[in-house]
């Protein structure tokens, strides 16, 4: 039944005009976000409308954040060939995570839940942002022994150009990291790496003026501390300083996380993630998470300072 709604409200949300936003900006949650020619692009577990429990993805994307257009499907779980191989029940499709090099585009996503098979990550690959996408053919990262592979994501360090895909929480709450060949396609290695303090799951690695932030969220996913925190390194593979909670719940947000920080046309940088807007009752809350934007600032000695979560019209806009 969840299934079949969002399958309908995300296709309704596809063919309809272009929706007018402040904060928090649109339904979802798990917000992948990413800067592609002028424009900021948004991809989502669910998005208006919609529900976590997806069996497609979306992506939305807006010049100003504040009128918003789809940009259609992505990857629908009948696509993807090996996903009942496990013999489970049912499998949802979340997290999504996006890269791309030398004109292609890759779209990292978890399969689950972890019960009572293990959870996996796969891989699909398209010409352009909006897809299609075509998947590789087989999970690259499958779970187990008190791992859960979900919430990929992939960063490719400017400096020598090596990817590497980040992945893993909740269960067992345990970061793991693995270089990926040149395809993107593949694991190479796995890097080994020590799990920061107060690690729950949601990895987003960016780079700023040399040092590497890794940013992650903690908590329970559907109760008042979950919380963005973060830890810098010299390298994207640590050792990590861990730096405390720069995101955390307010008097009408709660548990804001599962981020992705991005750097707007004249170097603003921006976080995007999910919250919870005036829950009613007490944890766990239910309902669904809306997706905002809050502005992202830096000390002088690169420490990232509190985010302030706005409401309407003080959210930010892409500034030109």
């Amino acid at each position: 039944m969840m299934i079949r709604a969002f399958t309908a409200s995300l296709a309704l949300a596809v063919a309809a005009a272009p929706a007018l936003a402040d904060n928090p900006q649109f339904q979802g949650a798990d917000p992948h976000a990413m800067m592609i020619d002028g424009e900021l692009w948004v991809f989502p577990t669910g998005g208006p409308g919609g529900s976590w429990a997806a069996d497609r993805f979306g992506a939305f994307a807006s010049r100003d954040l504040r009128t918003w257009q789809p940009r259609g499907e992505l990857l629908r779980r009948e696509q993807i060939g090996w996903i009942g191989d496990d013999g489970a029940r049912e499998h949802f499709l979340w997290a999504p995570g996006v890269a791309t090099r030398d004109g292609k585009w890759y779209l990292y996503y978890s399969v689950g839940p972890q019960n009572p098979t293990p959870s996996r990550i796969g891989v699909a690959v398209a010409d352009r942002p909006q897809g299609p996408y075509r998947d590789s053919g087989r999970p690259l990262v499958t779970g187990g022994a008190g791992f859960e592979a979900i919430d990929p994501m992939v960063f490719v360090d400017p400096k020598d150009g090596r990817a590497y895909l980040y992945a893993g929480g909740s269960a067992g709450a345990t970061l793991r990291v693995w270089e990926l060949t040149p395809d993107m396609t593949h694991i190479a290695r796995e890097v080994r790496v020590t799990t920061p303090p107060r690690f729950t799951e949601g990895a987003f690695m960016h780079e700023r003026d040399g040092v590497y932030y890794l940013s992650y969220s903690h908590g329970r996913f559907n109760g008042p501390d979950y919380s963005v925190h973060y830890a810098t390194a010299p390298s994207p593979v640590g050792p990590w300083r861990y730096r405390g909670a720069i995101l955390s719940s307010d008097a009408t947000h709660k548990g804001p996380g599962h981020h992705s920080f991005v750097r707007g046309p004249r170097g603003e940088w921006l976080i995007v993630y999910h919250r919870w807007e005036r829950p009613v009752g007490r944890a766990p809350y239910i309902g669904e998470r809306q997706v905002a934007i809050d502005r992202v600032r830096y000390a002088a000695d690169g420490r990232i300072e509190r985010v302030l979560m706005t409401d309407g019209a003080a959210a930010p806009t892409l500034a030109r």
